[in-house]
Formats: structure tokens, C-alpha cells, sequence
């Protein structure tokens, strides 16, 4: 006797919508696009909103999490490709109806990518990113308590610190720009430079803090066997008018999320304090 799987609800759904896109006008482009990306764009959708509507029912753990936005062409922009829609070549990656892309690569991959999101962002640059598992290293180390502050971005309680990288130059920079902007008509070619000369500054703070994140996080994981940090309240301290800026601009939870997945990679102990 043979037996019959049906698809899914949602399955069935995401098919019905890309169908019903693809026979408009408006969006007759889309089948020009790999129905794969299409697929994982209207699934994270569902995702957005099903975590939208169980924190406002309460049944959802964390932060309150907001109305789902719609993607602005100005801003930052990804699609994702499972398996079957990306393939590694030698000379670079297939991409489904895409064809093959030649990436200057970061690090050899530890193993074959269940994923790849392709990413664009403001100042149109292209990334990609993959998916991949690894085993954890687990190394013997030592213990270690961080304090977190400004101008010293993390005290250790050996007696060693680390300086936060200055942003002052480019802030300055930016604010300028931002009020040039506010001045120019929308929708003109100069406002276009504008915005594109903006988030240039943004990559180039961003790309700064990430560097210096992942390089004080990596060697803080690889040293120390137990990592203790304070669970500050960020969200208190940047209604300070006078620090809020700075602050926004050092990048301590992301700190505190590096150092929290490094640690399950390299099999450490990670622990956050209360504040009282």
C-alpha cells in the first residue's frame, strides 16, 4: 500500500502567495528570481510575524517584539538560498539562476554550508554568508570577571585592559552630513550621494567596532576558561542625553553575544551577573 505525504499548511501557503505575486504586473519580475529565495523571504515573514504576535500575547520570552517592517530598497537588503539552490564551485559559488559568483574569501569553510545569504547593504557592498556546523575546541584556561565601561571598553580582573576605538573623527563627520541631507529635496541625485556617503560612515564605524569586537572577545574565550560579565542595562543608561551617543556606539551586548557563543565553541563557562 502506498502512502501519500501532503505538504504542510504553511507549505502550501508560501506556494500559493509566490504563485499569486508572480501573475501580477507589479510583480511579473519575480520569475526571474530563484523560487528558493522567494520561499525562505516569505517564511522568515511568517516568523516575524508569529514572534510579533505571541509577545504581544505574552507567550514569547525576551524583549517586546515589534510590528513586522517592510524592506526599504535604500536600506539593507538579503536573500537566502538552502541546499539545492547554492552549490561551491572551484573557481567560486553557484547561485540558482544567478550563475557563478566569484567571492574574495574570508576564511576557508570548516564545512559544507546547509545556507548562504547573499547581502546588501546601504553602501552597496556584497557579502555572503554561510551556514556551517563545527565541533567546539576545548582548551584549559583560567577564570576571569569583565567590567565593561567607556573609555576603557573592558576591565579584567587581572589588572589588564582594553581601549575602545574612538569614533569621535567619523561621528563629527557623519553628524555633518546628516544635516547637509535634512537641507536636500527628496528623491534628487545629490540627496542619493548623500545617503550613500552616510552609510559608507556607518560601514566604516561598524567595520571598526566588529574588528575590535570579535579580535577582544576571541582572545578574552581562548584565555579564560570561566567568563563573568555585569547584565548592564543599556536601555536605562542611554536616556543620559549626554552619553547616549557614545554609549549606542560601543557595542557592549554585541560584546557580551560574541563572548556567549565563542564560549559554547570553545567549551567555557559563560556567566552574567545580576546589577543589584
Amino acid at each position: 500500500m502506498q502512502t501519500i505525504r501532503k505538504k504542510p499548511k504553511s507549505a502550501n501557503l508560501l506556494h500559493q502567495v509566490i504563485t499569486q505575486a508572480k501573475q501580477t504586473e507589479e510583480r511579473a519580475w519575480l520569475s526571474e528570481v530563484s523560487n528558493i529565495a522567494l520561499q525562505q523571504s516569505v517564511a522568515d515573514l511568517e516568523t516575524a510575524f508569529k514572534n510579533f504576535f505571541e509577545s504581544c500575547k505574552g507567550k514569547r520570552k525576551g524583549r517586546k517584539v515589534g510590528y513586522p517592517k517592510f524592506k526599504k530598497r535604500t536600506n539593507s537588503q538579503s536573500a537566502r538560498f538552502t541546499r539545492g539552490g547554492f552549490s561551491i564551485k572551484e573557481d567560486g559559488v553557484y547561485l540558482a539562476k544567478i550563475g557563478i559568483v566569484k567571492p574574495i574569501w574570508s576564511r576557508a569553510l570548516p564545512s559544507v554550508p546547509s545556507s548562504v545569504t547573499i547581502i546588501n547593504d546601504c553602501a552597496n557592498r556584497y557579502f555572503l554568508s554561510f551556514v556551517v556546523e563545527i565541533n567546539p575546541d576545548i582548551v584549559e584556561a583560567k577564570k576571569h570577571s569583565i567590567d565593561l565601561g567607556i573609555k576603557t571598553f573592558a576591565a579584567m580582573s587581572d589588572g589588564t585592559s582594553a581601549k575602545s576605538p574612538s569614533y569621535k573623527q567619523l561621528d563629527r563627520k557623519n553628524r555633518r552630513l546628516q544635516r547637509k541631507l535634512a537641507r536636500q529635496p527628496k528623491d534628487s541625485k545629490r540627496r542619493n550621494k548623500t545617503r550613500i556617503q552616510i552609510a559608507k560612515l556607518h560601514n566604516q564605524m561598524g567595520d571598526t567596532r566588529k574588528d575590535f569586537l570579535h579580535k577582544l572577545s576571541t582572545k578574552v574565550v581562548s584565555e579564560n576558561q570561566t567568563i563573568i560579565l555585569e547584565d548592564l542595562n543599556v536601555s536605562g543608561l542611554v536616556k543620559n542625553r549626554k552619553l547616549a551617543r557614545v554609549i549606542s556606539q560601543q557595542g557592549w551586548y554585541e560584546f557580551r553575544a560574541l563572548c556567549e557563543a565563542k564560549s559554547e565553541k570553545f567549551g567555557r563557562e559563560f556567566r552574567v551577573i545580576s546589577r543589584s
